[in-house]
This record gives structure tokens, sequence and C-alpha cells, in this order.
């Protein structure tokens, strides 16, 4: 497959990691996306794909592409093959200044892009993607179309700033330092967070620390699981198989395994770092 990254100018760079450009046949058809702090964007360019939100979700097909916030359950994506699609990974509070509503009405539940800008905005900048004559210049319309959807958001600085200090803790930092960083209330920020990013403090902290402990597994050493729940800070190791399951809908001795089938089959792949497949 085809991957392309760019780093979006100021002021979205505050927002967004990268926008990216994918193309060509997946390694697997259908792929797990645990429960990490990354919203997206999709535009989809090829034949629709499929999104399930959680195992007991239903299977939604979509067309043009998809909103997806932070999310609190493993959930699932099916590629078309071939697939071809431009997109967004946002920030933990990125997603919210291209939404029309709060983004804790989206949790758990992807968006189409009709449901966020409009139909005609969404058929225009698709007619402009398929227009472009090289990815670079497809993610630089891109590009142009979120700085024509960014809005001002009540509380974003705040939310901000707490999110970074929650991701440079791994999520370890306790809540009532929290509400002491942010010099707020836990009820004002816990309406702000859920405006914002679409969960409580307390839940990114639990989504930054998962998945900063289980990114820093090496799938390819034996596993202590007793030591890594107990560095990580969780109550026990039968919590945090808990967590576990809720998180990537596999138990940690399945995701070893399916890590490093993905590892052995596709090591260069773009998305052997978290992305798990399904099939």
């Amino acid at each position: 497959m085809e991957y392309v990254s760019m780093e979006p100018r100021s002021p979205l760079n505050g927002l967004i990691y990268d926008l990216y450009y994918l193309d060509g046949s997946p390694p697997y058809s259908r792929l797990i996306l645990p429960a990490a702090p990354s919203p997206l964007i999709i535009v989809n360019l090829g034949a629709p794909f499929l999104i399930r939100a959680g195992t007991r979700a239903e299977t939604m097909e979509h067309v043009d592409g998809c909103a997806v916030t932070v999310p609190t359950r493993a959930w699932e994506f099916s590629y078309p093959n071939p697939t071809r699609t431009v997109g967004v990974h946002f920030r933990p509070w990125g997603l919210a200044p291209f939404l029309p509503m709060p983004t804790s009405d989206l949790c758990d539940r992807p968006a189409t892009l009709e449901q966020i800008w409009s139909r005609q905005a969404v058929a225009e900048l698709r007619y402009r993607l398929t227009l472009a004559e090289t990815p670079h210049k497809m993610l630089k319309s891109l590009e142009d179309e979120l700085m024509r959807q960014l809005r001002v958001i009540d509380g974003l600085e705040l939310v901000r700033q707490v999110s970074t200090a929650l991701a440079e803790t791994g999520g370890r930092m306790p809540i009532n330092d929290i509400n002491a960083a942010a010099r707020a209330s836990s009820t004002y920020l816990a309406k702000r967070f859920k405006a914002v990013v679409g969960v409580t403090p307390k839940r990114l902290a639990r989504s930054c620390r998962f998945t900063s402990t289980v990114l820093a597994i090496d799938v390819a050493a034996s596993i202590e699981w007793s030591r890594i729940a107990a560095d990580a800070g969780y109550f026990d190791q039968a919590h945090f198989v808990r967590e576990f399951r809720e998180f990537t809908g596999l138990t940690p001795t399945r995701y070893v395994e399916v890590r490093r089938r993905f590892t052995r089959e596709y090591p260069e792949h773009i998305l052997g770092g978290w992305p798990l497949p399904a099939d």
C-alpha cells in the first residue's frame, strides 16, 4: 500500500498530528482498532467501508467517510479492496473544532461526513480530491477544507493543557492533581472534556495509561504480565486483564499472538504498531 503523511500548517498543527493518504490493497480486510485516545476523520474515495463500534454494535456501511471520536472500547474497521482514502489523525482534543455538536454525542457512534459537514461541502471536497494530481496536492486540499470548517470551541485551551499533562504522564496523573492543575472545579472540567474530547478526564487518563503500557510491550520477548500490570499502576493483574479486554476486545495472550502474526507477516507495514488483524 502507498502511504503519504503530511503535518498541517498552523493553527491546525495544534489540533492534528498529521494528514494522510492511503491507497492500495490492505494486508487484511478487517482490523481491530483498540480504544486509543486518537480521534480521526476518514474521507473515502473508493468503495464503501464498514465500521463496528464494539462487539455488540451493528456494523454500519460508510460511503463518503466518517468521523470517530475518542472511543471507550475496541472497534472494527473493514477495508474494501482496493482502498483509497485521505484522513486526519487528531490529538485527543483536536476533533471538536470541526464538529457542529458536542463530541460526546458521537462517542462510540462514528458519524458520516454529511452528519458533521454539509452534503454540498463533502461532495465538493471529494470532487477536488479526485482532481488532485498527487497525494501531496490531495492533502493540501484536505488541509484547506479543514481550515474552512474550523470553529472556536469554549474551553479548548483548558482541555488541551490537561490532556497534554495526562499524555506526558502516561495517564498516571492523579485526578486530584488534574483538578488542581486545571484550576477549575471537577464538574466544570468534566463538562468541558465531554464536549471537547467526548469522555471525562478520568476516562481519558485510563485510555492514555493503557495505550502507553501496551505499546511499550515487546511482543518478541518473554512477557511477565503481573510486572507490566504493577508497573502501570493497576490495582492487580485481574483489573489489568479486564481493562485489556475492554480496550482491545482480546485477552493479553491473544493480543500478543495477533501482534506477532501481524509483525511477522508485514514487518514494514505502516499499520503494524497498533491496529490488529481481525481475520
